[in-house]
């Protein structure tokens, strides 16, 4: 497919990979040789960094940049030790408000100097209270947009909500799992509904296009985005940001975690939106 590319500012540390979690589980062996080859390759502006849960830190090279999911949630980052390659930590299994005011309370105490701090928000009701703990601290959101089973993946009005949510706080967010690729789609494998990451740039760009910190876009017209599945379509939209549109959405949709960091390249070059190297064939 044709078309002009866009800033690479639009996509810079985009993808974090998460090559460890399903369902790509890659064994350490191949995640580390995997990532450094990422971090040294044409695209190595597109990458984040490497998602680790803190069970595997000790596998992990020194000089590898991790977020660091702490499987023990807040309460187990007291215990974490010096963690001097962390660009951030990841707090799951916060289900109340309570939880996150704990999250945000053990991240400040022991989270490494000059590191992220991401917190899981629950699906269901207790979303917008926890988003409300988490506006206006130094911390961000993070949604779950997918997993193993048909049930992890939130429908677009759901995620609509959630990012709209977001944007209404000014309250930056990452994804984790189910981004497999660019657009949305139905995964021919297991039928699976899959969010497309481009459509969720779209969207974040909605929500946020208003004044003085106040939403935008309708949830309805959101998760209208985040509904689209015609590639050339989509694509034309994102060739549509403005400088200002790129560094908007991109304050506020900070990263997503990918098991496979070649589907995402290879499906924007695919749509022409990134320039391959004359000297490489169009793969990663």
């Amino acid at each position: 497919m044709t078309g002009s590319a866009v800033p690479v500012a639009l996509f810079a540390a985009l993808f974090d990979d998460a090559a460890l979690f399903p369902p790509g589980n890659a064994p350490m062996s191949a995640a580390i040789p995997g990532h450094r080859r990422h971090r040294t390759s044409w695209y190595a502006d597109f990458v984040g960094p490497f998602v680790c849960a803190d069970t595997r830190l000790a596998e992990v090279p020194a000089d590898v940049v991790v977020s660091v999911v702490v499987t023990g949630g807040a309460a187990a980052i007291a215990g974490l030790g010096p963690l001097p390659h962390a660009a951030a930590l990841e707090v799951p299994g916060v289900e109340t408000a309570a939880d996150a005011e704990a999250a945000v309370a053990a991240l400040r105490a022991g989270r490494p100097e000059g590191s992220a701090g991401f917190v899981e928000v629950p699906r269901g009701p207790s979303r917008p209270a926890v988003l409300d703990v988490l506006a206006g601290t130094e911390f961000f959101a993070k949604f779950r947009t997918g997993g193993t089973v048909a049930s992890a993946f939130p429908s677009e009005a759901e995620l609509a909500e959630a990012i709209v949510g977001c944007a209404a706080r000014g309250l930056p967010f990452k994804c984790t799992a189910g981004l497999h690729h660019a657009v949305r789609h139905t995964a021919p494998d297991t039928g699976f509904e899959h969010h497309g990451f481009l459509n969720v740039l779209l969207a974040t760009r909605a929500a946020t296009d208003g004044v003085s910190g106040a939403s935008g876009a309708s949830e309805a017209d959101v998760a209208e985005l985040l509904a689209l599945r015609d590639g050339a379509a989509v694509a034309d939209l994102i060739r549509a940001f403005s400088a200002d549109d790129i560094d908007r959405v991109r304050r506020m949709f900070l990263s997503y975690g990918t098991c496979d960091i070649a589907e995402p390249i290879e499906d924007l070059a695919a749509l022409g939106l990134i320039v391959v190297p004359d000297t490489l064939e169009q793969h990663v």
